[in-house]
């Protein structure tokens, strides 16, 4: 699977210590999202982020890392402007003391989802030329 990053995952040493089977598959950025600082980064609605693609087939271990089941982030697969869809991680502001608001109403996972689905989302991988 492929996951687009954006914080500490960009980091091959810190990739390292969360999976044991991983690859980049190059730069890429996301549209209609944008990084944001807090306790550790996370995205809100609008604009774009940078970032990088990596492959690896032991995503439960990144959703861990995450912290997925606790509600501190959140996956959700954002389709790839080639082709495809990729993994990407948005954590909630609120618990990480961050400067952004997701629209809508309900748990947090919801918001993120539906505002997902209402606006053109995408990750296009950046291709040097």
């Amino acid at each position: 699977m492929d996951v687009f990053v954006y914080g500490t995952l960009t980091n091959p040493e810190r990739v390292a210590t969360v999976v044991d089977s991983y690859a980049f598959v190059g730069p890429a950025r996301l549209h209609g999202l944008h990084l944001v600082e807090g306790r550790y980064p996370t995205l809100a609605p609008g604009g774009e982020a940078a970032g990088r693609l990596l492959r690896t087939d032991e995503v439960d271990r990144i959703d861990d890392y995450e912290g997925v089941d606790d509600g501190l982030y959140v996956r959700v697969s954002v389709p790839r402007t080639d082709g495809g869809t990729a993994a990407v991680y948005v954590g909630d502001p609120e618990r990480l003391d961050a400067d952004a608001t997701w629209p809508g109403e309900g748990p947090f996972a919801t918001r993120v989802r539906d505002f997902l689905t209402q606006l053109e989302v995408a990750v296009e991988p950046v291709v040097d030329r």
